[in-house]
């Protein structure tokens, strides 16, 4: 039995560093796409990303889902929305990866869990922790700095960050898994996209049939690194620990960053590396709070169950009526418990992500997206879909 848990643990590990290494690894990918614009790859992923997830669905003849969605207009409305501005986010980082700028692109998954929480405090109401509050403080120090650094605001990665969070807020409140999520959504973009695909074709500005059947095969292809990730993403979130899966979400950004520094060469000027810094001081701190709250909510509700299952009926009085036995301990610490779960939540609400028994976990704090049909970075997922 342990085998057999270790094996998955391991399964699940290489899972997830397969979804967030193809999604730290995808700007290799967009400039193969040219000379078709940036909104032609768009349209070309809306449509085979559409063609893709609805083969699996398919083969594994998961539909259900579709009926009772078309049955809930609010839920539908809410998935025209996630559509809208994930269909934003892709647009962005497309274009922003085939027009040199990498480095901002990364930029904006990385602030992306600072976005999430501070918009759990606009939207949602949320309170903060200290250490939460400092975070988010350095962050918007950060944006400072690269906004002198720039000599603009760094507009790239503020609407790759909003557009995430605010994709992943809405995805939480459609509840629905990340393959079907993304097919609702690549469903609805499919007649916009396939109709400009058409006018681009009418007015000869079509390269799908004018560069080669490689490019052709390539464009085609955009649905398989859309939806691939994803898959791995999900075998990922069921096999290992919310925590290693929190950690794990950063690989993305850096992949990004490393490869517009090192790869594609972009400039980094002091005032840009300061303000790197102090997005990657402000993610320590966020993800240090997150452990830490982790680790202590899983203490006490350890201790509640412990002391709970400890609590043996009551002794039997001559009448055959149970007496009553005092559990004011257990409740206490139950409650105890309940307290420093709702403390982790920080950013949980926005993010949507919880853990199987429904408290919220680490990666809600970080913002990070889960199991429950939310984007995961780069999936346009995340979770659970990205750039």
């Amino acid at each position: 039995m342990a085998g057999t848990s270790k094996s998955e643990g391991r399964t699940g590990l290489l899972n997830g560093l397969a979804a967030y290494g193809m999604w730290g690894l995808v700007p290799l990918f967009w400039p193969l796409l040219k000379p078709a614009g940036a909104t032609e790859i768009l349209a070309h992923r809306m449509v085979w990303s559409l063609a893709f997830v609805a083969v699996a669905l398919l083969v594994v003849r998961r539909w259900a889902w579709a009926g009772e969605l078309l049955r809930q207009p609010r839920r539908l409305g809410l998935v025209v929305i996630a559509a809208a501005v994930i269909t934003v986010n892709w647009g962005v980082y497309i274009w922003a990866v085939n027009s040199g700028h990498v480095v901002e692109a990364s930029l904006g998954y990385f602030i992306n869990p600072l976005v999430t929480i501070a918009m759990g405090v606009l939207i949602l109401k949320e309170r903060l922790r200290p250490v939460q509050w400092a975070a988010v403080a350095v962050g918007f120090s950060a944006v400072l700095v690269l906004t002198i650094g720039y000599g603009h605001p760094p507009w790239i990665s503020l609407t790759l960050a909003f557009s995430f969070a605010t994709y992943g807020l809405v995805k939480k409140k459609v509840n629905l898994g990340g393959v079907e999520s993304l097919a609702a959504e690549t469903a609805i973009q499919f007649l916009p996209a396939l109709g400009y695909l058409l006018w681009l074709s009418a007015h000869g500005g079509l390269t799908f049939a004018t560069e080669g059947i490689g490019h052709a095969s390539l464009l085609a292809s955009t649905g398989l690194v859309t939806a691939l990730p994803l898959v791995c993403f999900g075998a990922a979130a069921i096999r290992v620990p919310l925590s290693t899966l929190g950690l794990l979400q950063y690989l993305a950004p850096v992949f990004q960053f490393l490869l517009g520094v090192v790869y594609f060469g972009e400039a980094m000027p002091p005032e840009r590396w300061a303000g790197f810094a102090l997005v990657w001081l402000a993610l320590v701190l966020l993800t240090g709070d997150a452990l830490r709250t982790s680790r202590r909510t899983a203490r006490a509700l350890g201790a509640a169950i412990t002391e709970s299952r400890a609590e043996a009926p009551g002794p039997t009085d001559m009448t055959g009526v149970t007496a009553v036995t005092d559990t004011t301990g257990v409740t206490g610490a139950v409650r105890e418990a309940e307290s420093v779960a709702s403390g982790v939540s920080g950013g949980a609400a926005a993010s949507g992500v919880a853990t199987a028994s429904g408290v919220p976990g680490v990666l809600g704090v970080l913002g990070v997206p889960g199991v429950l049909g939310v984007p995961a970075p780069e999936a346009g997922v995340p979770p659970l879909t990205k750039p």
